[in-house]
Order: structure tokens, then sequence, then C-alpha cells
């Protein structure tokens, strides 16, 4: 009986496993790179492979043997292009996976952050909001002031409000703590954003494709809000479901389905 069993297992079953284990890879990869541009990458090196085989059936020597060694270096070739994309699934993969629920303390926290954000928002002031998650923030934290300050509406307006020495870089906000001030985040490069798009903008894109966090930003010069997660930005945020989108962003345990990218002029 034991003997017919393991000769179904490894005649069958461990085969079909195998596919749905690749495929579930595959899949995940691809949900990775939906919409970044890491998926021009991905179809550029769809193509040279494409290329390779092509060339040694067609018969093209010198081509083939160029291919080739290409990919000795491909490995190497993709950690360096897929670098952003590989951090990001690698802080997801540390992430947990359970629903989290939003306990008093966050609830205060997203209270003040809503009430600031719209008086920045009335105001016009530029403000940049970086919440950090699983993934530390601490080298970016290093570019600006350490602070270990409560969370309020006052103090927000404040580090934003010119002429502070503070009011240019962002804040991070850490365990329902500010955590940093004048912070400097790295600007997206991704071609898919409009050229317009201002440098906050590009910096809460940037914090969020590098690491799991997530971040929300005023225009100074229309008082739009956004909010940005995952390589994605969701512009034009209603005030009054602001305070929705933060309790749903608190509850989610890693990054949630992006938002559809509506940019503005900013």
């Amino acid at each position: 009986m034991m003997d017919l069993f393991v000769n179904i297992w490894r005649t069958y079953f461990v085969h079909i496993i195998d596919l749905i284990l690749v495929s579930f890879i595959f899949y995940k990869l691809l949900l990775l790179i939906r919409g970044t541009r890491a998926i021009q990458i991905a179809v550029g090196i769809g193509i040279v492979g494409i290329a390779t085989f092509l060339s040694k059936v067609l018969g093209f020597p010198t081509l083939n043997w160029l291919l080739q060694n290409f990919w000795l270096a491909g490995v190497v070739l993709l950690a360096v292009l897929f670098q952003p994309e590989l951090r990001s699934a690698l802080a997801s993969l540390g992430a947990g996976t359970a629903n989290r629920f939003v306990h008093h303390e966050e609830m205060e926290v997203v209270n003040e952050v809503v009430a600031a954000v719209k008086e920045a928002s009335r105001r016009q002031m530029g403000m940049l909001l970086v919440f950090e998650r699983d993934t530390g923030l601490r080298d970016y934290m290093e570019s600006g002031t350490t602070l270990d300050a409560e969370v309020t509406r006052e103090l927000l307006l404040t580090l934003f409000q010119p002429p502070a020495l503070l009011h240019d870089g962002g804040v991070i906000i850490r365990q329902n703590r500010i955590a940093g001030a004048g912070c400097i985040f790295p600007l997206s490069q991704d071609p898919s954003l409009e050229k317009w798009l201002g440098t906050r903008h590009r910096a809460a894109v940037g914090i969020t494709e590098v690491s799991d966090a997530w971040s929300l930003c005023v225009s100074e010069e229309t008082g739009n809000i956004s909010i940005a997660e995952s390589g994605k930005i969701t512009t034009r945020i209603d005030p009054d479901e602001l305070r929705q989108y933060l309790v749903d962003l608190y509850r989610s345990p890693g990054p949630k389905k992006a938002q559809p990218v509506v940019v503005e002029k900013a």
C-alpha cells in the first residue's frame, strides 16, 4: 500500500504540486511588477530571450554567442535592475498577513493628521507625511532631524509652516509618534508619472517604491491631498474621505490594492 502511494506521488502529485508552486511564484512576481517601471524591463528581457532562441534556431553564431554571454551576467543584471522591487518584495514577505484593527492610539493619530492635513489644504501649505510600517526608515530619518514627539495638529502645522527650517523635508511617523522631520526621500524616476508632478509628490511616491511605507502629501500650489503607496499615487483626495483612507491603510497589513492613478499639476 505504501509503495502504491509513493508511486502515485512520484508519478502524478509531485508534478501537479510543482506546477502549482511555480505558477504561484510567477503570479506573485507579476503582481509585484504590475504597473511599475519593472514591467517594461521584464518585457525587454523577454524580447532578448526570444532573440536568443531565434538566433540559435536560425543559425546566427555571432549573435547567439553575444546573447549567450549576455545571459551569463543575467542574475547580477536582474538584481540591479529590480533592486527597488526586490526590496519591496522582501519587506512584504516579512510583514504579517493577519488583518489589523485600528487601536485607540492609532485613531487619535488619524484624527490629528486629518485635522492638520485639512488645515494645510485650506491654507495651501505644502506637507509630506511618511508612515513607517515594517521596513525601517532609519537611513532617511538621519537625513533630517530626529524627534520623538506626539502627533498633534499644532506640531505638524508648525513643522511645515514657512519659513521653518524643516518645512521643505518630510515627517516620518513611526509607532504613532513623530520620529523625524525635515527628512529627504528618494524621488521616483517612474516614467509613467506626469512630467509636471512636483518634487514633493515624486518624493511621496519614491519612498513607497523602496519600502512598504505609505505617504500623504498636500500640494502647496493647489492644496490638493494625495496618498501614495506601493509606487502609486492617488490625488485629489476628498478631505471628507481622508479619514476613511487612513483607517483603511492602518488596517492593511501590507500593500493594499492600488487606487487608480490620477495626476495633478503640483
